[in-house]
């Protein structure tokens, strides 16, 4: 015996019932759609309900657009960098000191001062910052985006922008 050779067992696949073939036997004449009206005949639209309102029509249409391309960044201000007390500061030294969570792309912002002379690698940084940074004495070296291509992938579902 060979895998091409399995098949469902036997009564697994139970064959559709032929309707509509003449009045001799059951289902046959009306075919089971019981006698006139638009279900007798094959004319209900998608989606009909009745009369009712459609649910197509009862949802609320919501206004706006999310951009499913939209590049998001972990921010992370400069009192966060100058608290860590390192003079070289990359996205790992920022997750193991607890400042931003595993593989998000980091931006650094001017909130707060910065003491020391640091060389910070960030994917992006605030004018204000990189003046800072630059003003204490450091440098500052801005990493390439964590995604393959042109934009990031896309996120939600094929329902998020209807």
């Amino acid at each position: 015996m060979r895998v091409d050779e399995i098949g469902p067992r036997y009564g697994a696949r139970k064959k559709p019932k032929r309707v509509g073939r003449g009045t001799g036997g059951k289902g046959g004449k009306t075919a089971g759609r019981g006698t006139k009206g638009q279900y007798a005949r094959n004319t209900v639209a998608r989606g009909f309900e009745g009369g009712q309102m459609p649910l197509k029509q009862r949802v609320p249409k919501l206004k706006g657009f999310n951009n499913p391309f939209r590049v998001e960044y972990y921010a992370v201000n400069l009192d966060a960098i100058d608290s860590l007390g390192s003079s070289e500061v990359d996205p790992a030294k920022l997750v193991s000191g607890g400042v931003a969570h595993k593989g998000q792309m980091i931006k650094v912002l001017g909130r707060g001062k910065i003491t020391r002379a640091v060389k910070v690698s960030a994917h992006a940084v605030s004018k204000s910052a990189q003046e800072a940074i630059v003003a204490a004495g450091g440098s500052v070296v801005i990493l390439p985006p964590t995604y393959k291509g042109v934009r990031p992938p896309a996120k939600g579902s094929q329902f998020t922008n209807r």
